[in-house]
């Protein structure tokens, strides 16, 4: 019964902050990391067994071998196609080892992000409005990473299962020459390619997923945060006439006609409430500049291995590639989308200071609106290396490149 509990917190009845992340720390933890700096637990040994396993695995195909095929055995057959596809594996595969490895680099700034993350967040109020809508919000944010997890495992299941579907000894890709095991398709050789490489193809693929979706949790909170401070500023004149009402409740009925009073009530209680809202604004986008800190070098990278790996795999041929593709394209593409949900989020915010009812406060808040206006104006947003703006037109903008890139080669090949 405890572990079914267990298992039904992986599903959306649970979307707080401190629930995802454990989500995301469970499986994690199989890669050795543990992304928690205050109450930390231990990591059993097997895992590392599993990990470095898998990696070796992993590094003797995909690199080891995939270089040796390329520079040495492609000139030897002049085959230029196989060539183009055994590189699209390797540097498709690269995406999400470059991301494990600055996770590990920057391990204590991840552990020390992740308990900033968790203490911000003990300071929304259970049972709020700011609470309920906080958690409708990360609702979509786990349905987003549940869906990139189920597409980057499907593909590798996909892709290690499909061999077994067509007639005859197939592998996951029957191009790559493993080196040192060679005839390919003869026992033993080829029992032992088939287990490396679908280990190797899963390896990636898990890394990939769960690499990426600690960033989709964290970077979808400050978006879930930045939507509930939306729905919060639209509500102050509102929830300062309600206040008004309760505290007139308490006093004689020549209170509720006292303009003056009234008024300084309610700007008194609008002023409160500004005063937190710039608080958490604040605090929220240190910790979104901290999570572009640790991530705008593997984003930056992938973005290049995004278009040196699709133009080899166009040079390849779509019939040779067909499942390389949407692994590819998946891992940059989520992080330009959930990169423009910020910005959208950031634009949402500013729009909603605007819509305040701004013009019923007094001079004091009115100057604190316009501080809010001057700071939300600010891009809210995740970088690939400090120079482009992780968004659908920074994805096009790539497409673009990688396409006019590929017609060029292809023409001079020609």
């Amino acid at each position: 019964m405890e572990l079914w509990q267990h298992i039904r917190k992986f599903g959306l009845e649970y979307c707080d902050l401190p629930t995802m992340l454990w989500n995301v720390s469970v499986f994690l933890k199989l890669l050795t990391l543990n992304i928690y700096g205050k109450n930390k637990s231990g990591i059993p040994f097997i895992f590392y067994v599993i990990i470095t396993a898998a990696l070796l695995c992993y590094f003797y195909i995909y690199l080891v071998s995939m270089l040796w095929f390329v520079i040495v055995r492609s000139r030897e057959t002049n085959d230029m196609v196989a060539a183009m596809v055994v590189l699209s594996l390797g540097i498709s595969s690269e995406i999400g080892i470059l991301k494990l490895l600055y996770m590990f680099v920057y391990i204590d700034n991840i552990r020390g992000l992740t308990d900033a993350f968790l203490d911000f967040d003990t300071l929304t109020i259970p049972g709020s409005r700011q609470a309920s809508n906080l958690l409708r919000y990360m609702r979509d944010v786990k349905k987003r990473a549940i869906f990139y997890w189920m597409v980057v495992m499907g593909n590798a299941t996909l892709y290690v299962f499909i061999p077994f579907a067509i007639p005859g000894r197939h592998l996951t890709e029957d191009l790559l020459v493993i080196y040192g095991l060679e005839p390919m398709h003869e026992s033993p050789n080829y029992e032992i390619a088939l287990i490396i490489m679908g280990a190797s193809v899963y390896t990636i693929c898990y890394i990939s997923a769960n690499v990426t979706c600690y960033l989709i949790v964290v970077i979808g909170y400050v978006e879930s945060q930045m939507l509930t401070l939306s729905d919060e500023v639209t509500h102050i004149w509102t929830d300062a006439e309600e206040h008004y009402k309760k505290v007139a409740k308490l006093a004689n009925d020549n209170f509720l006609t006292n303009y003056d009073q009234k008024n300084q009530i309610m700007n008194d209680y609008v002023s409160k409430t500004l005063k937190d809202i710039i608080k958490c604004h604040a605090t929220i986008k240190t910790l979104l500049n901290q999570v572009e800190d640790v991530s705008r070098g593997p984003i930056a990278v992938g973005f290049i291995l995004l278009i040196i790996g699709i133009i080899a795999e166009l040079l390849g041929g779509l019939e040779n590639t067909i499942l390389q593709l949407p692994f590819v394209f998946i891992q940059v593409g989520i992080d330009c989308f959930i990169g423009q949900r910020v910005i959208d989020a950031g634009s949402i915010f500013q729009q909603a200071v605007y819509d305040c009812k701004w013009e019923n406060f007094n001079k004091t808040n009115m100057k604190m609106v316009l501080m809010m206006l001057r700071a939300s104006k600010k891009p809210t947003a995740i970088t690939a290396g400090g120079i482009a703006q992780m968004s659908f037109e920074c994805l096009m903008a790539a497409t673009r490149v990688t396409y006019s890139a590929y017609t060029t080669i292809r023409s001079s090949m020609k």
